[in-house]
């Protein structure tokens, strides 16, 4: 049994042993070579970029959006401020399923399908990756502690403090202060790169009037934190952060105090009112009514508010202060006036004798007088006191519309005024060369006729017409308007835009006729004068809206409302000094003797307050300022003797 069993090869199993450990061995040295050299790739060749992509996931860059720039009126009221508010953000990039969590927040929070639209809206309009996207703003403190409780199943959603601007006076104001509003596609579409980075802590931009004409100064410039954030994006730390820098102030020359009068005199009726400071250009009241509520387009307007306002025939958007083209009627009857007596195509003591009606030679069509009996013997004085048509047909007709275009144009008339509110038009001052590159055709006698009492093919903004008129209280000197006095530590200084050389004999003789609409027994305007402590030279103004034929009167009754005439007033006053001028139109309120010159004296009524008031507080002041050194000396005196 023995000489059968196998003996055991100790010396074989020992080399194969041996075999397998070599292989062993070098399989073990080349994966730890392997893990070497992976090792080397990941912490030598390709570290900066790893460590570049974990601070991506880590570190992020947040921008810091600056407090917008104030805005307040020449008494210090706040007109646009900012208002700290909670809104309820997304960022997508950390948002697992982003209908999912929608649906969790509508049961958090009230989510319409507006926002949802807008939000929506917004994610497709953010400009980077991992940017927050708001969805709801003015959140509420127990929709706050919601979304705080169930912060753990809301992986992506944050609840971040802003500030929402703010108008408090709401609609007094809208369309000279204007209103900012989301940046849509177009506008973010015209970025440059430098203004994307300006943008990047804001969803918002000035869209009309001082908002939108001052946007570089009230945007203030944006500044930036490094923050390190966990697996689920809360912010653990900030590591670095660079302030952003406030937009500047802005104080205005508007007074809310004059501007509700005028809004107030206005009594629903729709029209426009300016008033500008004779001195300085400085627009103290700009009226567009109807108005509305800026604070609906700050953080965006809902379908139903928006329908509302572009479909009202009133036409709330439309800002007729400075956009509202109308007929200036008589109001322009001062400036034909003195170009005739500064061409000297008439004197003080050129008379006609008013029939009712003017007719040109060879013309059957008659130029009729709103006063169909005529006026009798009329001189200018006469002719700008009662308003008579026939006595400026038979001016204008002698003038031509060479010299009447030239003058009225030195008054600013058909010229943009270049108002540092966005959007002017420039009204329509008719020139023979406008005529025939608008309409092809020479320009006729009768065409001047129409010109002579502001109607025809001539148009003028309200804005247009206190500058006209200031310009008459200035003897000449066309001021450029301006709303914003100061900005910053920057404060405005009139400018002139043009000055006229015409004799005072000739301003004297204009202010008296003006003077006389308001305080002359005839004066169309004479059922202002009531109680009036100080002297307003004036003159009152119809534009037709609808043309009447030959040979048909004007009927109110028989006209739809919307067709009735406009009722225009101009003045400025007081005619010794003047100070501040002001013009007025009603649309269709017909009758500017008895619509729109009672709204310019509740306007110039509120000035001259403003004025008494701003005098006692300077006067109180001084007189604090006076007592103090003395009440000093008294106590001083009083310590010596008591030692």
């Amino acid at each position: 049994m023995a000489e059968h069993q196998r003996l055991k090869d100790h010396y074989k199993e020992a080399r194969i042993f041996r075999h397998r450990l070599v292989v062993v061995g070098v399989f073990m040295m080349g994966l730890l070579s392997i893990l070497i050299a992976r090792f080397y790739n990941l912490q030598i060749v390709h570290y900066q970029d790893y460590v570049t992509q974990s601070d991506r996931n880590r570190v992020h860059v947040q921008p810091l959006p600056p407090t917008r720039g104030l805005i307040y009126d020449r008494n210090g009221v706040l007109l646009a401020d900012n208002r700290p508010s909670y809104t309820l953000s997304l960022v997508k990039e950390r948002v697992k399923k982003l209908d999912e969590t929608l649906s969790v927040l509508s049961d958090l929070v009230a989510i319409t399908d507006a926002d949802v639209e807008k939000f929506k809206d917004r994610l497709k309009q953010r400009r980077r990756p991992f940017e927050a996207v708001p969805l709801r703003y003015r959140l509420k403190e127990d929709e706050i502690a919601r979304l705080a409780v169930n912060e753990y199943r809301l992986d992506g959603v944050e609840v971040e403090a802003q500030l929402v601007r703010h108008y408090p006076l709401g609609d007094l104001h809208t369309h000279t202060v204007g209103y900012v509003g989301r940046i849509n596609e177009r506008e973010l579409s015209s970025f440059d790169e430098e203004t994307y980075q300006r943008y990047s802590g804001t969803y918002t931009i000035g869209k009309i009037g001082l908002e939108r004409q001052y946007e570089a100064l009230l945007l203030g410039k944006v500044g930036y934190q490094n923050v390190e954030t966990n697996a689920r994006g809360r912010v653990l730390r900030v590591l670095e952060q660079t302030d952003p820098i406030p937009g500047e102030n802005l104080q205005l020359h508007l007074d809310s105090a004059i501007q509700k009068a005028g809004i107030e005199a206005l009594n629903g009726r729709r029209g426009a009112i300016v008033a500008v400071d004779v001195k300085t250009g400085g627009v103290l009241a700009m009226v567009s009514a109807p108005s509305y509520d800026p604070n609906l387009f700050v953080t965006g307007i809902s379908y139903k508010d928006y329908k509302a306002l572009t479909e009202s025939l009133d036409l709330p958007l439309f800002n007729r202060a400075i956009q509202g083209e109308y007929p200036p009627g008589s109001t322009v009857k001062p400036v034909n006036g003195l170009a005739g007596l500064h061409t000297r195509v008439v004197d003080s003591r050129y008379k006609i004798f008013d029939i009712g009606f003017y007719q040109l030679d060879g013309d059957d069509r008659r130029y009729r007088d709103w006063k169909r009996t005529g006026h009798g013997h009329v001189d200018l004085n006469a002719a700008i006191r009662e308003s008579c048509d026939t006595y400026f047909y038979d001016l204008a007709y002698r003038m031509g519309i060479d010299v009447m275009h030239e003058f009225g144009s030195h008054f600013g008339l058909g010229q943009y005024t270049d108002i540092d509110v966005p959007s002017e038009r420039k009204g329509n001052w008719p020139s023979r060369e406008w005529k025939r590159n608008h309409r092809g055709l020479p320009w006729f006698p009768g065409d001047s006729l129409n010109v002579g009492i502001g109607q025809g093919a001539t148009l003028a903004t309200p804005l247009q017409l206190a500058v006209m008129t200031a310009t008459l209280a200035n003897r000449g000197v066309l001021i450029k308007p301006k709303v914003v006095s100061r900005h910053g530590e920057i404060e405005g200084s009139p400018e002139v835009m043009s000055q006229l050389d015409v004799s005072s004999i000739h301003w004297d003789y204009i202010f008296s006729a003006m003077k006389s609409v308001v305080h002359h027994p005839r004066g169309t305007a004479k059922r202002i004068n009531k109680d009036l402590d100080y002297t307003i030279a004036g003159k009152t103004g119809t534009a037709q809206v609808v043309g009447i034929a030959q040979g048909e009167k004007y009927d109110s009754e028989a006209l739809k409302e919307r067709q009735r005439d406009h009722a225009l007033f101009v003045a400025f006053a007081p005619v010794e000094d003047p100070q501040i001028a002001v013009s007025v139109i009603v649309e269709n309120g017909e009758a500017g003797s008895s619509v729109a010159a009672p709204v310019a004296r509740r306007v110039l009524d509120s000035y001259f307050e403003q004025e008494r008031r701003r005098e006692q507080q300077v006067a109180q002041q001084a007189e604090l300022e006076s007592t103090e050194p003395l009440q000093a000396s008294h106590s001083s005196l009083s310590r010596l003797l008591a030692q």
